[in-house]
C-alpha cells in the first residue's frame, strides 16, 4: 500500500512539472504573438469591389505564391480531395497518367496563386462553370508561415471549438472561427503579422490546446483533427 501511495505521489509531481512547463511555453508563444499582431485591415462590404475583396482573401490567407491545391471529387470513387495544379495535367504527349504517378512526373508544371485564381475560389467555379475550390499551402520554402488553422471534425466539434476559441480569447490570442464546408466541423484561423516558424505556430496551438484541456478537462477535445501547417518541417 505504501509503495502505491508513493508511486502515485511521483506520478502526480511528473505530471505537475510537465504542465508547468507547457505553462511556461505557453506564456513564451503568448508574448511572442503579441509582438505579432495583424494591423487593422480595411473594412470590406458587399459592396466593396471584387479588387478589394480579393485583396483582404489574399492578404489573410497567405501560404506559397508558386504553387497552389484544387479540390477534387472523383465521380467514380466518390474520393474527395486536393491536389496540386498543374499545367500539363492530362496534356496528350506530355501528361502520362495514370501511367506514371504525378509525384513521379518530370514534366509537373506547377500553376501560381493568383488574384485570378482567388476569385474563381470566391465564384465558386471555374471559367467553364465547373466547380473551383482552392487550398493553399501555408508553409513557405523557408519554412514559416503566417497562419495557423485548427481542424475540428466529429459530433462535438462546436462545443470543442468554442472552448478553443475561448482559450484563445483569454489568452489575448485572436482568432476566427469557421465553419466547414461540410458544415460538420470548424476551423479556429489564427492569423500573423508577419512569418513566424511553422514550429512555432504549431507549438502555439499545442499549447492552447493543453490550455484548454486545462480549463474545462470535462470536454476532452475529441473532435479535434489536426493543425495546419500540418508539419514542423519542409520534406
Amino acid at each position: 500500500m505504501t509503495a502505491t501511495i508513493t508511486q502515485l505521489r511521483t506520478e502526480i509531481a511528473a505530471l505537475e512539472a510537465a504542465l508547468a512547463k507547457k505553462r511556461a511555453e505557453l506564456e513564451q508563444l503568448e508574448s511572442q504573438t503579441t509582438q505579432h499582431l495583424p494591423s487593422a485591415a480595411p473594412t470590406v462590404r458587399n459592396t466593396s469591389t471584387p479588387q478589394e475583396k480579393i485583396q483582404l482573401f489574399r492578404n489573410l490567407f497567405r501560404g506559397r505564391e508558386d504553387v497552389y491545391a484544387r479540390r477534387f471529387e472523383s465521380a467514380k470513387t466518390g474520393k474527395v480531395g486536393y491536389q496540386p495544379v498543374c499545367a500539363n495535367e492530362w496534356l496528350r504527349g506530355v501528361c502520362e497518367k495514370p501511367r506514371i504517378k504525378c509525384g513521379d512526373c518530370k514534366a509537373r508544371e506547377f500553376l501560381p496563386y493568383t488574384n485570378q485564381v482567388i476569385e474563381r475560389h470566391l465564384l465558386g467555379e471555374d471559367a467553364s462553370g465547373r466547380s473551383f475550390v482552392v487550398g493553399v499551402y501555408p508553409m513557405l520554402a523557408d519554412e514559416t508561415c503566417r497562419f495557423l488553422a485548427v481542424d475540428f471534425d466529429k459530433e462535438n466539434w462546436t462545443q470543442d471549438a468554442l472552448a478553443f476559441l475561448e482559450t484563445c480569447n483569454i489568452s489575448g490570442v485572436p482568432a476566427s472561427l469557421e465553419r466547414s464546408r461540410s458544415g460538420n466541423g470548424g476551423h479556429v484561423w489564427i492569423f500573423f503579422a508577419d512569418r513566424i516558424p511553422a514550429r512555432t505556430a504549431r507549438n502555439l496551438g499545442a499549447a492552447l490546446m493543453t490550455k484548454t484541456l486545462d480549463r474545462r478537462p470535462e470536454i476532452g477535445l475529441d473532435s479535434f483533427d489536426r493543425l495546419f501547417p500540418n508539419q514542423d518541417t519542409m520534406p
